[in-house]
């Protein structure tokens, strides 16, 4: 059971045309355990609830339902945090051989992201939070054939060089005060 003491983003649905595919997606490139999946019973499509953590019955649910001639999805993104740079690169290949496109690194300077399409066009993004605030939107290139000390390095010279720099803590205790 997830445990708050205040609202907090969990999960998140999408609609879908192709349901078993984009179950194989998101299980293959990010791991995720098929929970449950049924028909609703007052959302008359095929759900299927997958999650990462024991602690949550879902963190996405898969919906059939999408029409098939939606061109446009109105998610601007799903995103989805890694523990290393290692595993941008790592999620970023799957995801691509998956039939992911529009393969985008950025570095944030507060993050290093890699954003891309799933297979039927839902941004995704993989991120690695930096011990760093500046403020956003910023986005730079991230060239993660780079070693990792190299993207460290430079994501705090990019971060020091903005007037908006603080170290995380920082912000943290900022935001903390104002709630």
């Amino acid at each position: 059971m997830l445990k708050v003491s205040q609202p907090t983003p969990s999960h998140f649905g999408i609609y879908v045309t192709d349901v078993e595919k984009m179950v194989h997606f998101y299980t293959t490139v990010f791991g995720l355990v098929e929970t449950d999946r049924g028909v609703g019973k007052t959302f008359k499509a095929p759900l299927v609830f997958l999650s990462s953590s024991p602690n949550q019955h879902h963190q996405l649910v898969i919906a059939g339902g999408r029409p098939i001639e939606a061109t446009f999805s109105t998610v601007m993104q799903l995103s989805f945090a890694v523990p290393s740079i290692q595993s941008l690169r790592d999620l970023r290949d799957k995801a691509t051989a998956l039939g992911a496109s529009k393969v985008l690194p950025l570095n944030h300077g507060n993050a290093l992201s890699v954003y891309f399409s799933d297979p039927e066009g839902n941004t995704v993004e993989i991120y690695l939070d930096m011990p760093f605030y500046i403020s956003q939107p910023h986005g730079d290139p991230l060239d993660l054939s780079q070693d990792d000390a190299s993207i460290l390095r430079e994501t705090e010279a990019i971060c020091r060089s903005d007037p908006s720099f603080m170290p995380i803590e920082q912000w943290q205790a900022k935001f903390s005060s104002v709630n």
